[in-house]
């Protein structure tokens, strides 16, 4: 079954943005980060914006504890921010384990939290090293799950809650891990090699393929376990770093483009929300 539906291209929903990232579906409406504005957006699907909140030291992964309490990546900083009445406090300090800016994430249903990282500050020109994933726990708790990684960055949980499938960006690969119940994670493996690919924001399907987007690329794709490419969406011009499938029925594929990223986005407008209809629904977390 192709993932997309014949005859559709990927269409603007919101633009004027510096660099979107983060995108998660939440009460009718598409929530990220506008990194280079600070702040965090929610849109409908009428192209309706409205600014959420702002995090001074730049938002990035987004996720909501169970009793609905909103969770945020405050970049710069390496730390996780929790939304208290009305206003930010730390909910974990991940600067001690993060070895450059902190990114994406994904929370499970228990309200953990697990948070990818560079490794290594990229805008100041240090080498490519490997970086730790963590995880913070409801109550705050911060530790490192994951050891050696390149670059963690998107990731999503299975509906069962049992697996944690994580894009690699400067690996080229998806790399799944199977969680226990107390949050820890074991059994490392490949989910997919993608030699030449770029994985930044990645979102799974009720097939279980993953819609990964390629930071370098110029689209974005829908890949099997094995790494196989089932599906690529071009983006002339442009790059995806980030998708999410969303809309009442899931079938809706939100899509965060740019024509790059890093800090020299500060002051441009050109980034764009764009959607696509799929023929398979949005599965699992986030």
């Amino acid at each position: 079954m192709p993932g997309t539906v014949p005859g559709t291209a990927p269409e603007t929903l919101l633009e004027g943005l510096t660099f979107a990232e983060g995108p998660r579906w939440r009460q009718d409406r598409l929530w990220f980060s506008d990194f280079y504005n600070h702040r965090v957006v929610a849109v409908d699907l009428a192209g309706h914006a409205e600014t959420m909140l702002t995090v001074p030291q730049v938002p990035s992964g987004l996720g909501w504890l169970p009793d609905g309490t909103m969770l945020v990546v405050s970049m710069n900083d390496r730390k996780l921010m929790r939304v208290q009445d009305g206003a930010l406090v730390v909910h974990g300090d991940l600067s001690a384990i993060a070895g450059g800016p902190c990114n994406d994430m994904v929370v499970d249903e228990k309200g953990r939290a697990y948070v990818g990282n560079f490794g290594y500050d990229r805008f100041n020109g240090e080498a490519v090293r490997a970086a730790n994933l963590a995880r913070v726990d409801p109550d705050g708790t911060v530790s490192v799950v994951a050891e050696d990684m390149r670059f963690p960055n998107g990731s999503v949980i299975t509906p069962d809650g049992k697996t944690l499938i994580v894009a690699e960006t400067m690996g080229s690969r998806l790399t799944r891990f199977t969680i226990a119940g107390d949050g820890a994670l074991s059994g490392r493996s490949v989910f997919a090699e993608m030699e030449g690919v770029f994985p930044d924001g990645i979102c799974l399907d009720a097939e279980g393929a993953i819609w990964v987007a390629d930071a370098r690329g110029n689209r974005v794709l829908r890949v099997r376990e094995g790494g196989t490419i089932a599906e690529t969406i071009p983006l002339p011009g442009r790059n995806a770093f980030a998708c999410m499938l969303g809309d009442a029925d899931r079938r809706t594929l939100f899509l965060c483009t740019a024509p790059a990223s890093g800090p020299d986005r500060a002051g441009k407008t050109d980034g764009k929300i764009e959607t696509v209809r799929v023929t398979v629904p949005g599965a699992g977390l986030p």
